[in-house]
């Protein structure tokens, strides 16, 4: 098996899946109860959130746990626009955003939010000057994607932060969902004030995740319960997932560095093989998160393209998890203003440190078979 999907989600390592079997047996205990059975997974759960909390160099106190990406952004956007809807309605953000970020704002539009959704270059970027241009007295929250999901373009995140340091009274939500230990970011010199993360990009385990809040920053909370989590998040931890996930990011940060220079490398020879083939077209742009490339081979269906890999065993996808399977052509692609033949034939490989040069052999191999098999279907009719 080729698989070539991993920013829908990652492989769990096995030590991460024994570490979950483990603490769900042996720390079973409601961290909130009083007696040593809830002390003890409380306890573990607090070594967990440290842990977090050096390894993405920020305080423990501001590390929330969640259940993965869309929870995250959920929080950090709805939590920031209601908390501070007495001094201004206006949220800038980008038409490039996940799924779970713009439909955050477009919901927060039918409450009487206004947004602005910056509208990147061609190589799907925003920039700072962007940003400023669109502030205005009203504007409490800057919500962007780091690495695009599709795309792979980086967001300057650092050179908003620091023309948002101007603006204290406007907080900085970064998704960084797709770029944390691919593409790192340094959260004290970008001025971020809200961050997401998501475990199983970085094989942990689906449903669990963090929100860095700044130990400055309010939210309301998205849901009404307890007072777990200093009352960012009420109910029951997940204590085996949160330490699963905490190893999870220590064994992929360790592997970082090599890893990344790795996929750069085998990325960037895919590109140039790929575009040996006939008809396909780079829709990513050359300076992009190391372990994303989105391609078109226009006149060919991208759906029917993955399906005849699949049955090859390998495994790609068109979009986002979240929109693959709607029939339409990527919004991400259409924003950044791809034309349509392009957007609606995109095709995304994203890879792991895992997966090697050799795979992507074999990729290309059975690409030129299905691509030449479609063709003269096409043909045909």
């Amino acid at each position: 098996m080729i698989y070539f999907d991993n920013s829908a989600t990652t492989l769990p390592y096995k030590e991460v899946v024994d570490t979950f079997a483990k603490v769900s047996i042996d720390y079973f205990g409601n961290p909130s109860s009083l007696h040593p059975i809830g002390k003890a997974s409380e306890q573990l759960m607090e070594q967990a959130r440290k842990r977090v909390g050096a390894l993405l160099n920020v305080n423990a106190s501001e590390i929330v746990f969640t259940s993965g990406g869309t929870e995250g952004n959920n929080l950090a956007i709805k939590g920031a626009a209601y908390q501070h809807r007495s001094r201004g309605n206006h949220i800038i953000t980008t038409g490039i955003e996940h799924s779970s970020s713009y439909e955050v704002c477009k919901h927060l539009e039918k409450e009487g939010f206004l947004v602005t959704y910056l509208t990147p270059d061609k190589n799907g970027c925003v920039s700072a000057s962007d940003v400023r241009k669109a502030l205005t007295d009203k504007t409490i929250l800057v919500s962007v994607i780091h690495v695009n999901n599709e795309l792979g373009s980086i967001q300057p995140v650092e050179e908003i932060g620091s023309l948002l340091a101007e603006y204290p009274k406007v907080l900085f939500h970064v998704d960084h969902v797709q770029g944390v230990t691919k593409v790192p970011i340094n959260f004290q010199r970008a001025n971020i004030d809200l961050c997401t993360i998501s475990a199983h990009k970085f094989h942990g385990l689906p449903g669990n995740g963090v929100v860095i809040v700044r130990d400055n920053v309010k939210l309301v909370s998205l849901f009404s319960g307890g007072n777990q989590q200093a009352g960012y998040r009420a109910g029951t931890e997940n204590v085996a997932g949160i330490v699963a996930m905490t190893k999870a990011l220590r064994i992929t940060l360790d592997e970082a560095e090599k890893g990344t220079d790795h996929l750069q490398q085998m990325s960037h020879w895919l590109e140039e093989e790929l575009m040996k083939i006939d008809g396909v077209i780079i829709n990513s742009p050359a300076e992009r998160a190391p372990h994303i490339l989105n391609f078109s081979i226009p006149g060919l269906k991208p759906e029917v393209v993955v399906q005849a890999l699949a049955e090859r065993d390998v495994y790609v996808s068109t979009k986002s998890a979240c929109s693959s399977k709607k029939n339409a052509p990527s919004r991400i692609l259409v924003a950044a203003g791809f034309e349509e033949k392009q957007a609606n034939s995109a095709i995304r490989l994203s890879f792991s440190f895992s997966n090697t040069k050799e795979e992507a052999s074999v990729f290309l191999e059975k690409l030129k078979e299905v691509v030449a098999t479609m063709k003269k279907v096409v043909k045909i009719k």
